[in-house]
């Protein structure tokens, strides 16, 4: 059965994608080469629409960066995508695939000072998640960072007196609620505008948006602290 070329510009029609984006995508490798029948002239598998179109949703819908839609793809139907939940637990396997992969078990992380009460209570915010490996808890790449990271804080005297862990649950409906802003904010304004340039606008978004919470934090610390210098101090 032979296989059906399409040129370039029928292709882009098809689906639904311009033609400057279908190029990104090819250099970003979510799709093969064309078949080039000379400098100026080449002709895609017309069997690719269905993934163009999943590409484009998934940057639309979810604003996945292009190397996580890329293996996202590589797992599930192009032409039928998955049930919210299917999609989310894919989506979150194919994260933990491209995070740091070191592995530490549990009685390691207890003995370099990470407290099982605190630990246990991160488990049960969904922050780590414990993988059983060889019969004993393990955890795995950005979790073992963010324990390291608590767990140097507690050796460098910052106590649960001082810092309960508690106040993680904060933070996380912090840190929830700034996600789905940003996922509103691009979804209202840089989808309907970007046209052709959605894919390197999505990459674009995704890495301001981790500089400008870094950067405004810093930015308000000081306020905020003058502002609180201000308030009644409640000592017990």
């Amino acid at each position: 059965m032979s296989t059906l070329r399409l040129k370039m510009s029928e292709f882009a029609a098809r689906s639904g994608v311009p033609i400057p984006t279908i190029k990104h995508y090819v250099r970003e490798g979510l799709l093969p080469e064309p078949v080039r029948t000379s400098r100026n002239m080449a002709y895609y598998d017309a069997a690719l629409v269905p993934r163009v179109k999943a590409i484009k949703r998934l940057q639309q819908t979810l604003r996945l960066p292009l190397e996580v839609i890329g293996r996202l793809l590589d797992r599930i139907d192009e032409d039928d995508l998955p049930s919210d939940r299917a999609l989310e637990i894919t989506i979150a396997r194919v994260l933990g695939e491209l995070a740091p992969r070191e592995v530490v078990t549990r009685a390691h992380l207890v003995q370099t000072g990470v407290d099982p009460s605190e630990l246990a209570l991160f488990e049960s915010l969904g922050i780590v998640t414990a993988e059983e490996r060889d019969g004993e808890p393990t955890y795995v790449g950005d979790d073992v960072a963010l324990l390291r990271v608590l767990a140097e804080a507690r050796r460098n005297g910052i106590s649960p007196a001082m810092l309960p862990p508690e106040i993680l649950r904060n933070y996380v409906g912090a840190i929830a609620e700034l996600v789905r802003i940003e996922l509103l904010m691009f979804r209202a304004g840089v989808v309907p505008s970007a046209g052709h340039d959605l894919a390197r606008l999505t990459e674009v978004a995704t890495t301001l948006s981790e500089r400008l919470v870094v950067l405004l934090r810093r930015k308000l610390l000081l306020p905020t602290l003058r502002e609180l210098a201000d308030e009644p101090y409640d000592e017990e």
